[in-house]
């Protein structure tokens, strides 16, 4: 197995999993990369693209369609190609309605993808992602670094997932599971952004952090963006297709099992 990072010290924790490490930019060619393609049955693609599309296929979907080993290509993208439902529901039959330009990049690639796979003879999937946070990063630690703010925003949801849940996925699409091409991976429940810091914060035994109105926060421009976007996403195909139970359904779960994880660690 091998895997690619853009830097030094992302290599270097790929080669300490025990994994080929192949340092890599983006911005060229990689006799490395190409080498690894060769030899590759399965190719995960995590890496968001760019201003002009996707880098790997730039500079290497020549390799790929050479491999007549490829059995399947996963690709990692985002539940922000639905763009703004005015809260309803989504799911895998939604049409994308993407209104930024990194996520009207998104669908562009995903189709790309999608048409490389299908040229080579191997499985594609699409792993539509949504916002993730796990070990490190997470409202556990914002909470603990003391930075954490409750943005009110009425009516606001996200769906999040855990790492650990996006691996379990990823694992089971690699194995042969499933019969759909694209795949929602979220939680079972979108929720307020400021309920999950309040849960964070109880879980640590910390004060909740006051609410700041989402019109007199301070935000980068993009994140306000994603204030922009409203909708509720349905995640049944991974357990009906796939065969994924998620073991954090809820960002309840997942933040209790991060503060008993720090709590240990101590």
């Amino acid at each position: 197995m091998a895997g690619t990072s853009r830097s030094v010290e992302g290599a270097q924790r790929v080669a300490d999993a025990g994994l080929e490490s192949v340092l890599y930019d983006g911005r060229d060619t990689s006799p490395a990369l190409s080498s690894m393609i060769s030899k590759a049955t399965h190719i995960l693609v995590s890496a968001g693209p760019d201003a002009a599309g996707d880098a790997f296929l730039r500079f290497h979907e020549t390799d790929i369609l050479a491999n007549t080993q490829l059995k399947w290509i996963g690709y990692l993208s985002t539940i922000g190609v639905y763009g703004d439902q005015g809260g309803a529901w989504v799911s895998e039959e939604t049409p994308p309605n993407p209104h930024l330009d990194r996520t009207s990049r998104r669908v562009i690639v995903e189709l790309a993808w999608r048409a490389t796979a299908h040229t080579v003879g191997a499985r594609f999937q699409c792993f539509r992602l949504a916002g993730i946070y796990g070990p490190g990063r997470s409202a556990i630690n914002k909470v603990m670094a003391g930075n954490a703010r409750r943005i009110v925003k009425p009516g606001q949801v996200f769906n999040r997932i855990h790492v650990d849940d996006i691996a379990s996925v990823v694992i089971a699409g690699m194995l042969g599971a499933g019969t759909h091409e694209i795949y929602n991976v979220s939680d079972d429940e979108p929720a307020p952004p400021q309920d999950v810091i309040a849960y964070a914060a109880e879980l640590l035994g910390q004060p909740v952090p006051p609410d700041i109105p989402f019109e007199e926060a301070e935000l980068s421009p993009m994140g306000r963006s994603f204030y922009s976007d409203l909708k509720r996403v349905k995640n049944n195909r991974l357990e009906d297709d796939l065969g994924v139970v998620l073991k954090y359904p809820t960002y309840r779960e997942g933040l209790k099992a991060l503060a008993e994880s720090i709590a240990q660690s101590d």
